[in-house]
Order: C-alpha cells, then sequence, then structure tokens
C-alpha cells in the first residue's frame, strides 16, 4: 500500500462542496430488486457512506478506503451491524459475495488505467445490481494547471513520479461500461462553488484550501514542512491571480467552477 498521503481534517474543511457530487450520483441509482450489500469504494472519511443507511436502511454497507487516516476518521461513522469500514486497495479489492449496489465516488482518477477495472467491478455486482462512480473532469482547469506549472518550477525538488489524478470524457465510460456487459448512464455536472477566500494574500485562499485537500496532497506529502509552506504559499499566488477574490454578499469569495463526470451501469 502506498504512503499515506491524506489529511481528513483538511478534506472535509469543503465538506458540504464534496458531498454534494456524491449525493447527486447516489439518487441517480436504482438497483432491481432488494438491496441486500451497498458498498462504497474509497470512502474517504466516510461521512458520505453513512447516509446510504437512509436509501438502504436494511443493507449491509460497507466503505473501503487505502488511506488509514480515512479510515481512522471513518470509524466514527460505523453504525454496528450495519456501517462497517475496513482498510483496502480497490486494485486488489474483491467483495466476498454479490454487491447489489457499488459506488466508487471520487477515487478512480487515483488510480492509472482505471478503465481497465471496471469489467472487474461489473463481474462482483448481483443480479439487477449497479455499479455507479463519479470523478472530477477538471484536469485542465486554472487551478491545475497552476500546480502542473507549480511541478516545473519545482522540478528537482518534487518527486517527478508523484501520484498524479486523471480522468477520461464521458464518452469513454460510456464504451467501456457497454464492453462490461452493463447498461450506462453517463453525464457530466459543472458546479460553481462559493469558497470563501480572505483577501490577505499572506492567508490562503479558499481555492487553495480547496485543492490542499486533494491535487495538493501527494506533492505536500513529499517535501518537509518548511519547502511544503513555501509550495503552497506559491500556489496560492497563482491561484488567486487565476480566481481573483471578490466582494459578494458581504463577503471575500472566489468563484470555483469544477466539472464532474458521472457513470452508471446496470446489469443487464
Amino acid at each position: 500500500m502506498a504512503d499515506d498521503i491524506w489529511n481528513a481534517q483538511q478534506y472535509l474543511r469543503f465538506e458540504n462542496d464534496r458531498l454534494r457530487p456524491f449525493l447527486d450520483l447516489v439518487t441517480q441509482l436504482d438497483a432491481d430488486g432488494d438491496v441486500h450489500t451497498v458498498v462504497d469504494l474509497g470512502c474517504g472519511p466516510g461521512n458520505g457512506t453513512a447516509l446510504l443507511v437512509d436509501w438502504w436502511p436494511g443493507a449491509r454497507i460497507v466503505g473501503v478506503d487505502s488511506s488509514p487516516a480515512m479510515i481512522e476518521a471513518a470509524q466514527e461513522q460505523a453504525i454496528p451491524g450495519q456501517v462497517e469500514f475496513e482498510l483496502g486497495d480497490l486494485r486488489q479489492w474483491r467483495a466476498d459475495g454479490k454487491v447489489d449496489v457499488l459506488l466508487a465516488n471520487a477515487v478512480l482518477q487515483w488510480v492509472p488505467d482505471h478503465l481497465d477495472l471496471l469489467p472487474d467491478l461489473a463481474a462482483q455486482l448481483a443480479p439487477g445490481g449497479v455499479l455507479g462512480f463519479q470523478v472530477p473532469g477538471n484536469f485542465e482547469a486554472p487551478s491545475h494547471l497552476a500546480l502542473a506549472e507549480m511541478k516545473r518550477r519545482w522540478a528537482g525538488r518534487v518527486p517527478d513520479d508523484l501520484q498524479k489524478p486523471a480522468s477520461h470524457d464521458p464518452a469513454v465510460y460510456l464504451e467501456k461500461l457497454a464492453e462490461s456487459g452493463l447498461e450506462p448512464d453517463v453525464w457530466e455536472t459543472t458546479y460553481t462553488y462559493l469558497v470563501p477566500a480572505d483577501p490577505d494574500p499572506s492567508v490562503p485562499c479558499g481555492v487553495t484550501e480547496f485543492v490542499r485537500g486533494s491535487a495538493l496532497r501527494p506533492a505536500i506529502k513529499a517535501l518537509s514542512e518548511s519547502d511544503a509552506a513555501d509550495f503552497v504559499s506559491e500556489y496560492d499566488t497563482l491561484a488567486r491571480a487565476a480566481y481573483p477574490v471578490r466582494e459578494l454578499g458581504g463577503h471575500s469569495v472566489q468563484l470555483l467552477p469544477y466539472r464532474r463526470i458521472f457513470a452508471i451501469g446496470r446489469t443487464v
């Protein structure tokens, strides 16, 4: 298992914004028949997993994540006999029986060649089961172009082999789900997040704090504490230029457009 890059507290600073796509995905899932087993791969701190009880109150719900920090935080959401969490890498994960609902929310982008996993995931669905996942589609957005620029500036100090998230266009996922024997339903949505931002340039802005909980994590983890602070400060300058701080409704904010790609595959 790779070194743990995650910080659950930082990730949850924008809990509502990160939870919205998860909920938008779940509301579109409709497994045929009774749902006995629900698995949430890449469950993170478990705040979304715990809500699945509202959809499937009679099911056994299991959250799986490769990050010990995330699983430790998720244990606070456990419900004995109903919601449980376990450490595991989705690349090697296998269910102990057929799964009625299989989720992978905002995690596949961290797995190189994740398209190759979809047939294996599809094969673990019960008859009438459904696979649903969501990935960011914003890797050409200014937030990520700024990160790419930072890696160029810090070449030699930031390792070349850092984890780099990536995703595909909707049509690619649709084709792969169909090839895996599932009936596909794929769409995309661009959210516009309103993030608080201190106008003081000595304080990291909202966009920086948002990205610090996800795409910035590999670089932060690879650097010393002082170098990481310098890296974040330099990134923050680029983020403020790309997403100007403005006054809106009496608050200093930044507008962060965020494209996300949703995919559902139902057994046929």
